[in-house]
C-alpha cells in the first residue's frame, strides 16, 4: 500500500524567491516526491475548523487570524504579514495534520508534506508559525476520543516552545525536544523531556544521542500515536540551524525514529518541521527523505 499523504497546492502561500521563508520548498516537495514516485497515496485536506483551533489558541487570536487582522507586531514575531494567502495556508496546513493523524491511526503512518509550526503559542504566532498546528491535532483526537495518549517528537533544530506550552500540563500528552540548545527561542519553554545540543554536532553524535534518548521515554506501548516533527535545519548547510548533520545522517535519524515507533505497533502521524537552506531544490530533497523512509513501513 502506497503511503499515505497529505498535500495541498495552496500550502505555498506565494513568497517571493528571496523570502527568508522559503515558501517554495512545499511545491519542490511535491514535485520531488512525484518524481519518486510516492503520490500513490495523496490526500488533499480541508482548512480546519475554527473549533479545533481554538482548542490549542486564543479565540481572539485565532478570529484575527481567519480576518486577517492580525496586529503588526504579532506578524513581526511570525516573520511575515497575514494576508489571505498566508491565513488560508495556514488553515490547510493545521487540517492536514489532523488528516494526516486519521490517516495514521488507520494505516499505521501518514506524513503531511507541511506542518511541524511549533513556535505558534497559545496567545499568538511566533517564528515563521502562525498556527501550531501538531497541538491543534494533539487537542483534536483528545477531544473527539480518538486517543487517550498523544507522544510528540520535535527533532526540528529549534526547541519546540510553543508546543510545550500549549500542552504543558496535560496529561495525556508527553512532549519531547532534542534541539539546538543556543538556537532560537532563547527563552525555552519546558518540554516534558528537552535535550539541547552543543554546536557543530555531527551524525554519529547526535544519532547516539536520540538512540538513548528514545529510550529513555516513557513506555511506548502506551502510546495511542506519535507526532514526529522531522525539521530538516539540523543539516550543516541549513542558515538558521547550529548543527552539522549530513543527508546521510538525517536519513539515518527518519529510520531510527520510525522504526522505533512502528515496531511498538505505534501510528505515527509525520510532519516536516523547518529547513532554511538557500538552495530550496536541495531542501526539498531534504525533506523529502521522511516520504522516502516511512514509504518503506506503509
Amino acid at each position: 500500500m502506497p503511503l499515505q499523504i497529505v498535500s495541498h497546492p495552496d500550502y505555498d502561500a506565494g513568497f517571493a524567491a528571496d523570502h527568508r521563508f522559503p515558501m517554495g520548498k512545499y511545491t519542490q516537495l511535491m514535485a520531488r516526491l512525484e518524481t519518486l514516485g510516492l503520490t500513490g497515496g495523496l490526500n488533499r485536506p480541508e482548512v480546519i475548523a475554527p473549533r479545533h483551533l481554538r482548542l490549542a489558541h486564543d479565540a481572539n487570536y485565532v478570529d484575527q487570524v481567519l480576518t486577517c487582522t492580525v496586529p503588526p507586531h504579532i506578524e513581526r514575531e511570525i516573520g511575515f504579514s497575514v494576508c489571505e494567502r498566508v491565513s488560508r495556508r495556514a488553515q490547510l496546513a493545521a487540517g492536514g495534520t489532523l488528516l494526516a493523524a486519521h490517516l495514521a491511526l488507520g494505516h499505521g503512518i501518514a506524513c503531511n508534506a507541511a506542518g511541524g509550526s511549533h513556535h505558534a503559542r497559545r496567545a499568538q504566532g511566533a517564528g515563521f508559525c502562525t498556527f501550531n498546528d501538531v497541538a491543534v491535532a494533539a487537542l483534536a483526537l483528545l477531544e473527539d476520543r480518538l486517543v487517550e495518549n498523544i507522544l510528540v517528537v520535535d527533532l526540528d533544530v529549534h526547541q519546540g516552545d510553543g508546543t510545550a506550552e500549549i500542552l504543558a500540563g496535560n496529561p495525556n500528552v508527553f512532549t519531547f525536544s532534542m534541539h539546538a540548545e543556543k538556537n532560537y527561542p532563547i527563552r525555552k519553554v519546558a518540554s516534558s523531556l528537552d535535550i539541547g545540543l552543543p554546536d557543530k554536532i555531527g551524525d554519529q553524535a547526535y544519532l547516539e544521542t536520540l538512540a538513548g534518548a528514545l529510550t529513555r521515554l516513557p513506555d511506548h506501548s502506551g502510546w495511542d500515536i506519535v507526532f514526529y516533527n522531522a525539521g530538516v535545519d539540523p543539516h550543516r548547510e541549513d542558515r538558521l540551524g547550529r548543527l552539522a548533520l549530513s543527508d546521510d545522517g538525517l536519513r539515518r535519524r527518519e529510520r531510527l525514529v520510525i522504526e522505533h515507533f512502528r515496531a511498538a505497533d505505534v501510528p505515527l502521524c509525520g510532519v516536516i518541521g523547518g529547513g532554511y537552506a538557500t538552495d530550496v531544490a536541495a531542501l526539498a530533497a531534504r525533506h523529502a527523505i521522511l516520504f522516502e523512509t516511512a514509504s518503506a513501513f506503509a
